[in-house]
């Protein structure tokens, strides 16, 4: 008698298995046009779509591995007070905070090298006309102000280092000083005392 062929049965599982399988082998192949060859140092063919990640060939022959791609930062160009021409600056009120704390020897300046560094900024805007009221910080005074930590000493030195006077105003706020700041002209400078030392500033 013949005998009998018998034909594998294939379970559901095995055939959603196959169907990822068949899946996942069509996606492989749009993905690299040519095969990889295991065992050889030739690269595998790449996607010309836009959207695929960039491959290397890894030290394993026959291997790819996925690259960063390189991210360029541009630093932003900083502002500087140069930016503005004398037409912005003629006539404007301009507050500036410099840093005057230099040494002091009772009431005199020992070392000015500070001041004379935010000289060259300073001169920019009073020669483009603006009205400058000067800020700063001198000392560590612990009790609120405290007359050995006066700005008064650097005012004179300002004005001989500007080539005009500087005058030293006695708050930072009131009617005093708005009359100081109102009555300012086109390039010309005052010095504001130690804004935190006062409570109601």
């Amino acid at each position: 008698a013949d005998s009998a062929v018998r034909t594998p049965r294939v379970s559901a599982m095995q055939c959603a298995k196959l169907a990822i399988l068949l899946a996942s082998t069509a996606v492989a192949s749009a993905y690299v046009s040519g095969p990889a060859v295991v065992g050889r140092t030739q690269a595998p063919a790449l996607s010309t779509s836009a959207f695929a990640p960039r491959l290397r060939t890894a030290a394993a022959p026959g291997r790819a591995s996925l690259r960063m791609p390189q991210i360029s930062m541009m630093a932003a160009k900083k502002k500087s007070v140069k930016d503005m021409s004398p037409a912005d600056l003629a006539g404007k009120k301009v507050l500036i905070r410099c840093d005057l704390n230099v040494p002091l020897d009772g009431k005199t300046i020992t070392d000015d090298t500070r001041i004379r560094a935010s000289v060259p900024t300073l001169k920019y805007l009073l020669d483009a006309g603006a009205r400058v009221a000067v800020s700063s910080h001198l000392g560590r005074p612990k009790n609120g102000p405290e007359d050995k930590f006066s700005l008064a000493p650097c005012a004179p030195r300002l004005s001989e280092l500007l080539g005009k006077p500087v005058k030293m105003a006695g708050d930072c706020i009131g009617a005093d000083v708005d009359a100081l700041v109102n009555g300012l002209g086109n390039g010309e400078a005052f010095l504001l005392p130690k804004a935190r030392l006062f409570s109601h500033a």
